[in-house]
């Protein structure tokens, strides 16, 4: 979220960017306490995919679960941020929640551990519990090709880190393919994670039906 110019009333208004070629989802806040921390961007070129936001199944200010149809197939995309307490892990653990066809769990986890940062030497409790949440969905840990750092710190006194992760579905090609690109915006510490997942395009077979001029169907059609 982001702060934009002052209201006419001097009040300051915040809120995500819109762009003419994204679809924007975000979860609507209620109070200034309970503003969403994740927002997700669909370019308008997938828009035949009818991409949703499922706030009917999880409606969490650190959760985006987002549907969309191929090939009358509803899959789902979920885009996460879970804080120093974890407190979006445990929601999730806590929650019963049954997805099919969930291909991707990414976002940023807050946990440092040896199985993806390869500078810290410790293995953290916090892992298994996200390992057997992921399990669940049939997703898998998903391997830098570029291991790099995806969280630089702004002080001496903490070192980089890896924390920002993506889970994909287990035996899918696209495992262990994605990168860190170093482009960030100045106000983040945090670099971009990149994958590509291919969609093939869908043909949609139509027939074309047309009314005779002066024909009994035309009059039936204009009744």
């Amino acid at each position: 979220m982001i702060l934009s110019s002052a209201s006419s009333k001097r009040e300051v208004l915040v809120g995500s960017l819109h762009y003419p070629n994204w679809l924007s989802f975000t979860r609507p806040s209620t109070t200034q306490l309970d503003y969403p921390r994740v927002l997700a961007y669909i370019n308008i070129h997938l828009s035949s995919l009818r991409f949703s936001l499922c706030r009917d199944i999880i409606n969490h200010r650190d959760i985006l679960l987002i549907s969309f149809f191929f090939n009358n197939v509803c899959f789902f995309i979920m885009n996460i941020y879970s804080d120093a307490f974890h407190s979006t892990l445990k929601y999730l653990k806590d929650t019963e929640v049954n997805i099919n066809n969930l291909i991707i769990i990414t976002g940023n986890f807050n946990i440092r551990d040896s199985l993806w940062d390869p500078s810290f030497p410790h293995h953290s409790s916090t892992s298994d519990d996200l390992f057997i949440l992921v399990d669940f969905f049939n997703l898998d840990l998903s391997t830098l090709t570029n291991p790099i750092p995806t969280r630089y710190s702004d002080t001496s006194r903490e070192s980089d880190s890896v924390i920002n992760l993506i889970f994909l579905c287990s035996g899918s090609s696209e495992l262990n393919s994605h990168l860190i690109h170093l482009s960030w915006r100045l106000t983040s510490n945090h670099a971009s994670l990149t994958i590509t997942i291919l969609i093939e395009e869908e043909h949609v077979m139509t027939s074309k039906f047309s009314l005779s001029k002066n024909s009994n169907e035309e009059e039936e059609f204009i009744k």
